[in-house]
């Protein structure tokens, strides 16, 4: 009798154990935080308008100086477009195929580049008259949203690609050895008037690791190199920019008569960095070394991204968080990230040990906006994506797709409840919308979480999440802020 009184009991608390299980699991379920996704399919090509004209042009140069002069209502605005516009006709999914391939190579280099001591690669200049090696420059690729500028005087319009990731700028220049095929003329430096070639002991020159020199001209030479093969070799220089009006004179630039590689129909690019030669770098006294941009979704393309220069690019309603700096590596622009939430809830497998950039310039995590998916070191994303998960474990599951190990099948559905992601920076928590996060990989319905692992120290927050704030890059106070809704 005893033995049955003791099994009774030992039912009754084997149910009350599965009751509170339940109970606890349907808590958890019920009080996590969601948000509606509007599905939408991939988008086509996306398509631009652009007029080479540009009225009421100003010329900001200080006559001690020969630089443009600052001032607190001096500032810089032009469009920006996705990458794809640039591209062949191509269906949508091979435009978005083609897309995380670049993507791929240029986080595979990106990661190389900051494992690289002290940030350099050296290597032998391909192009003759070098006297020397030098570096080899940032290899990542060519980045994924472009402008038109107006190159030199009279000024010359172009498509330059827009890269945070980049120091040099540099544009193909007439004559050319070898150039890649881009949408306008290439540039001729003896049509312009203000283009002017380096020496090869001035200052500018040796502003570059590792200067190179023609023997023959004396004038200055650099190289860049990238991770898929392609480089740019050729004159160092200074030239006129114009940007919607603005002229923007003695911009450091690389006049490239070498130039092979797929840098998708752009006549070269504008380096956004936080180099000591990078555009923001160099306009840093006249535009109050700020600048911001809003990225729209390439979908978008009757809403053009933009990015501004100087004072008006700060918005009041970003949140910001500090500047790390790298002590191997000044491009990158380095940020904290202290964890993340998933449904209202912090990821318990994220703390920021997973993100620490440490004393060696090793780890750290990096606003980047040539980088579509962001990546995150290994053990924070499967975290991530295991809470993520759970929250969405009413969302019928979907094959692997490409790098994305988390998809659902959300075919004949117009909307679907996702749980929130929130990403926790020092001082600043960025909410992300649902469509940055849960993208649209076919035509079929499919939909992966937007996210991926590394296995690198190295962490990247790519454009994808990105897209709708207006990401404030205030150099001078060494911050970098969030504002979300942005792009009006």
């Amino acid at each position: 009798m005893e033995g049955k009184t003791r099994n009774a009991s030992t039912l009754l608390l084997s149910f009350a154990c599965v009751f509170l299980s339940l109970s606890t699991t349907t808590t958890l379920s019920t009080s996590l935080q969601f948000q509606t996704l509007t599905l939408n399919p991939l988008p086509n090509k996306p398509t631009i308008s652009w007029a080479d004209t540009e009225p009421g042009t100003q010329t900001f140069t200080d006559r001690t100086t020969s630089e443009p002069s600052s001032s607190a209502t001096t500032f810089l605005s032009v469009q920006l477009h996705h990458i794809d516009a640039l591209s062949s006709d191509k269906s949508s999914q091979d435009l978005f195929n083609s897309r995380l391939a670049r993507d791929a190579a240029r986080v595979k280099s990106l990661i190389s580049l900051a494992a690289t001591v002290g940030g350099r690669n050296l290597t032998r200049a391909r192009g003759p008259g070098f006297s020397s090696s030098v570096i080899s420059g940032l290899a990542q690729g060519s980045g994924e949203y472009f402008t038109r500028l107006g190159v030199g005087t009279p000024a010359r319009y172009v498509y330059m690609v827009l890269d945070t990731g980049s120091d040099i700028v540099w544009i193909q220049c007439a004559p050319c050895k070898k150039c890649y095929s881009q949408t306008d003329p290439v540039f001729d430096p003896t049509k312009s008037r203000s283009f002017a070639n380096i020496p090869c002991g001035s200052p500018l020159c040796r502003s570059l690791d590792f200067p190179g020199c023609s023997t023959k001209k004396q004038i200055c030479l650099y190289q860049v190199s990238y991770g898929d093969g392609s480089f740019t070799v050729g004159e160092f220089s200074t030239e006129t920019l114009t940007f919607r009006g603005t002229r923007v004179g003695r911009v450091v630039l690389g006049c490239g008569h070498d130039n092979e590689g797929l840098f998708v129909g752009a006549a070269g690019l504008l380096g956004l960095g936080r180099g000591r030669l990078s555009f923001p770098s160099q306009i840093g006294r006249r535009f109050s070394s700020k600048f911001s941009y809003c990225l729209v979704d390439r979908s978008a393309s009757s809403r053009p991204s933009s990015i501004v220069f100087g004072d008006s690019a700060i918005s009041r309603t970003a949140r910001f968080t500090p500047l790390l700096s790298n002590p191997k590596l000044d491009t990158f622009y380095y940020v904290e990230l202290l964890g993340i939430s998933v449904g209202g809830t912090r990821v318990s497998g994220i703390s920021a040990s997973l993100f620490k950039l440490d004393s060696t310039g090793n780890g750290g995590v990096i606003i980047d906006s040539g980088t579509s998916v962001t990546r995150l070191t290994r053990a924070a994303y499967v975290a991530l994506r295991d809470a993520f998960r759970v929250g969405a474990s009413n969302l019928k599951r979907a094959p692997e797709f490409s790098l994305f190990d988390t998809c659902f099948d959300l075919s004949g559905k117009t909307e679907v409840k996702v749980p929130t992601v929130v990403l926790h920076f020092r001082g600043a928590d960025v909410s992300l919308p649902a469509s940055n996060y849960l993208i649209p990989v076919d035509n079929s319905g499919s939909f992966c979480f937007a996210f991926a692992g590394t296995a690198s120290g190295l962490s990247i927050i790519g454009n994808i999440q990105q897209q709708g704030f207006r990401v404030v890059y205030d150099v001078a106070t060494s911050r970098v802020g969030f504002a979300p809704r942005g792009c009006a």
